[in-house]
């Protein structure tokens, strides 16, 4: 199955992405690892959070699994220096080209809510994980964020990026679907949490606010909302709002998220 990735790998995407960490992002995950447990873990985007979990499993061996060369060469340049043994891969998560029963854990974050059948990617990453091991997933819930101040703008914002995932086959209220796409894919021991990240300080609506300012602007996501139709100055009156929304005193934004620990 062919996905589209909504964002794309602009800087302004990768910068966002290289914020998180198995502490942001995978804390629920963390209490489940030991060292020597084998670990795959799916869309490993720059390599963060894979880093971190290969730390915690070594001398255990980690795979990171990305969708195309160029997505696996950004995960690879973030692995020079590190003294860590990690192999990079290349797949399809509807069809992956690895054994049955290969991992102890299988971890994809901010996955499923981009592949075209989600349930299929869940049988996937069960047939992979060993009898008894874990797949750990987390996704985002876009109608689960909630910011203030409350601008027509970042509304406007919100409508279009739900537009846009949708186009591309993906589902951007991923987090409260997880757990029924779970059951479909025959998981039946299940445990769902959710958490959030949350920006409400100068600091942190400085980053997400400019990340976002830029990304209505320069990502993948803008080209295709050009081409959809979307004028200009809609683009850029959105990304004018997020700079807006940063400048802001009391300005916060909580963001949604759906976890799942599975029992293979």
């Amino acid at each position: 199955m062919n996905n589209v990735y909504t964002h794309g790998h602009h800087e302004s995407v990768l910068r966002s992405h290289s914020w998180r960490t198995a502490e942001n992002s995978a804390a629920y995950l963390l209490p489940h690892l030991r060292p020597g447990m084998s670990l795959l873990d799916v869309g490993a985007g720059p390599g963060t959070i894979t880093a971190d979990l290969a730390r915690l499993v070594e001398p255990g061996r980690t795979t990171a699994l990305e969708a195309s060369d160029a997505a696996i060469g950004i995960t690879r340049k973030a692995f020079e220096g590190l003294d860590l043994d990690v192999e990079f891969v290349v797949g399809d998560v509807h069809a992956l080209d690895l054994p049955d029963d290969a991992y102890d854990v299988v971890h994809a974050h901010q996955v499923l809510q981009h592949v075209a059948d989600p349930v299929q990617a869940l049988r996937e990453l069960r047939r992979v994980c060993k009898p008894g091991g874990i797949v750990a997933v987390r996704d985002s819930d876009y109608h689960g964020f909630v910011w203030y101040p409350a601008l027509p703008e970042l509304t406007e914002w919100m409508e279009l990026y739900q537009r846009m995932a949708r186009a591309n086959g993906g589902e951007p209220d991923a987090g409260r679907r997880l757990l029924s796409w779970a059951r479909a894919a025959g998981f039946e021991q299940v445990e769902a949490t959710t958490s959030t990240w949350a920006f409400t300080d100068p600091e942190g609506r400085a980053f997400w606010g400019d990340m976002w300012a830029d990304r209505v602007l320069k990502s993948a996501m803008a080209d295709q909302a050009r081409t959809s139709g979307v004028p200009e100055q809609t683009l850029e009156a959105i990304s004018a709002a997020w700079q807006t929304w940063r400048d802001q005193p009391d300005g916060w934004i909580s963001i949604l998220h759906g976890e799942l620990i599975c029992t293979a």
